[in-house]
């Protein structure tokens, strides 16, 4: 059995894309908590930008979740997370990115890591102009979801690729602090009840962050 190692936070959606698509791969992971702020000498030498996740894989170790998901994808390449057609992987890609760069800068930074992240590591109390940019953007992100959901089975096609890990991703971390309506569309709430009841999702539904217990709602598969 293939076993790894990873260095994570619990709510980081880059730490939970990497953990879905190692489980989703049936690779064996073992978690390991890293307080990544503290900037511990052995975490530096794993990867000296400082960030979660760093994986240990067979001897090797990776950082960067774009490029830890590029490599699992090309080593282990069953079951896959990418299409064969090079336009449906570009669009993989770009919702990726979408995610990663776009929702994480308008939605994700304002929201989690105003209400959570800066009491974990230390840096005061939110801000509320940040929270409410937040709480506005992630309108428009949802809607977009929508409009991609109303033309196609999953994010970027017929089928389910990374696209959905990453928007899954960010989107549980929020639902983990009730910031996702997920009233406004019904067809994004679909979708992510087909995600939240996959197999790789059930270590996701376990995390808990001490002093924020997360809504009743955040492990029903069908809330």
């Amino acid at each position: 059995m293939i076993s790894a190692e990873l260095y994570h936070v619990p709510l980081s959606p880059f730490c939970r894309k990497v953990r879905l698509s190692l489980s989703e791969k049936r690779i064996d992971c073992k978690l390991i908590e890293e307080r990544y702020w503290e900037k511990d000498t052995d975490f530096l030498r794993r990867n000296p930008a400082g960030k979660v996740p760093v994986l240990k894989l067979e001897g090797r170790v990776l950082a960067e979740s774009a490029a830890i998901c590029e490599y699992l994808e090309e080593v282990y390449p069953e079951p896959s997370l990418m299409p064969r057609d090079p336009m449906e992987r570009h669009e993989v890609r770009r919702l990726v990115s979408w995610f990663d760069d776009k929702f994480h800068h308008e939605v994700t930074s304002k929201l989690l890591y105003e209400r959570v992240n800066k009491k974990i590591t230390g840096q005061g109390f939110p801000d509320s102009t940040n929270v409410k940019a937040g709480l506005r953007a992630i309108k428009f992100h949802l809607d977009y979801l929508g409009w991609l959901l109303d033309h196609r089975r999953w994010l970027a096609g017929d089928r389910m690729t990374l696209a959905d890990f990453a928007a899954a991703a960010h989107l549980s971390s929020l639902d983990y602090i009730s910031d996702v309506d997920w009233d406004r569309n019904a067809s994004v709430k679909d979708w992510y009840a087909k995600i939240k009841s996959r197999p790789a999702f059930r270590g996701i539904l376990m995390d808990q962050v001490p002093g924020f217990p997360p809504p009743d709602h955040y492990t029903d598969l069908d809330f």
